[in-house]
């Protein structure tokens, strides 16, 4: 005996009208429900997915991206913090997969003067329906303009004590209050001479965590020692690099603040080759709370920034977005101060 599916199912691929059909919608109901746009109600939806089930309905990919329903997301970096880039595919991977959504990955060069073509070129021939940027190109005004003008929805992960402007949804980090309790703790220490090893300057957040130290100093009444200042990059060979030259230079540093964890590990790493003590002779804090700081040897005092959850709630923003679901608003992460075992009060005060 035929059942009602047998009935309605063609010999091709069942279409959208059979699945309307047999549902007893409109295929207007049926396509958001499919493209989950979160505005059929429980019920609907579950007769929809029950008649998609019965006819075996594929949904046409090249028709969804002709009337303008994302199927995948676009997360575009330049970060040479490896930790950093596979946290933040872990969040956004995480989260396409749950809500449907496929993730096209793209690496570029944020200093190349084809920057806003290469994005444009990559939003054209990938068909994403949003982008998360992350640092620096979520902080270059020329690239979002692009986008803006293409009306193309985005978020942007970045550092900042609240949303820079109303060009849409972010995800803001508070590094510049991490920085200065950062500094704080190592004075609470007796830590005087700080050094502060910065990453790319193109990145703000090396600049929000540089405005943290010198709060801090200015607030203990601790004198600004430019020389102290070492910039650099977010990568284990800078943190080497600099470190090398602080323990040469006439400046005898007791503590350093790294401005991310691969740095502190490449100071860890020189400290021990010159034969210098940490944390007796040498405090040392990162910040990001990477593998680098539970893996190194002592593991390092640093600043918890949950990447993968970062990542993951920029996702969340950018799909509400591109559903047009009310309320998307921007969210702040305040990272926190994890003590271990690469900090100890300055040598003058044990």
């Amino acid at each position: 005996m035929k059942t009602s599916a047998d009935k309605l199912a063609p010999k091709s691929k069942a279409t959208i009208k059979d699945v309307a059909k047999l549902a007893g919608v409109s295929f207007k109901t049926v396509s958001r429900v499919i493209n989950k746009e979160g505005t059929v109600g429980q019920e609907l939806q579950d007769k929809v997915m029950q008649a998609v089930k019965a006819l075996n309905y594929q949904p046409n990919l090249s028709a969804r991206l002709l009337r303008g329903a994302a199927s995948s997301i676009g997360f575009i970096y330049d970060n040479p913090n490896s930790n950093y880039v596979i946290d933040m595919q872990k969040g956004i991977l995480g989260e396409c997969r749950r809500q449907g959504y496929e993730l096209v990955i793209h690496p570029c060069d944020s200093k190349s003067d084809d920057i806003i073509d290469e994005v444009l070129n990559m939003i054209d021939r990938s068909q994403v329906g949003g982008l998360v940027l992350t640092p620096p190109i979520s902080e270059m005004p020329e690239v979002l303009s692009a986008l803006s003008k293409r009306k193309l929805p985005f978020v942007r992960i970045l550092s900042g004590s609240q949303p820079p402007d109303k060009k849409g949804p972010c995800i803001f980090i508070d590094d510049r209050t991490a920085a200065y309790k950062i500094t704080q703790y190592l004075i609470d220490l007796g830590h005087k001479s700080i050094a502060f090893l910065g990453g790319e300057e193109t990145h703000k957040s090396s600049i929000e965590r540089l405005e943290g130290y010198k709060a801090a100093l200015k607030t203990n009444k601790l004198p600004l020692d430019k020389k102290l200042i070492i910039p650099g990059e977010y990568s284990f060979e800078s943190g080497v690099k600099r470190t090398r030259q602080l323990l040469s230079s006439a400046i005898k540093a007791t503590a350093v603040f790294a401005c991310n964890d691969e740095i502190a590990a490449g100071t860890l790493f020189a400290a021990r080759i010159q034969g210098v003590d940490v944390p007796q002779q040498l405090s040392i804090v990162g910040f990001e709370d990477s593998p680098f700081s539970r893996q190194a040897w002592p593991n390092l005092t640093t600043a918890q920034q949950p990447n993968p959850t970062i990542a993951e709630r920029a996702t969340n923003l950018l799909i509400d977005t591109i559903r047009n679901k009310r309320d998307v608003e921007s969210e702040g992460f305040y990272p926190q101060l994890i003590v271990r075992d690469s900090t100890c009060p300055a040598p003058s005060k044990r």
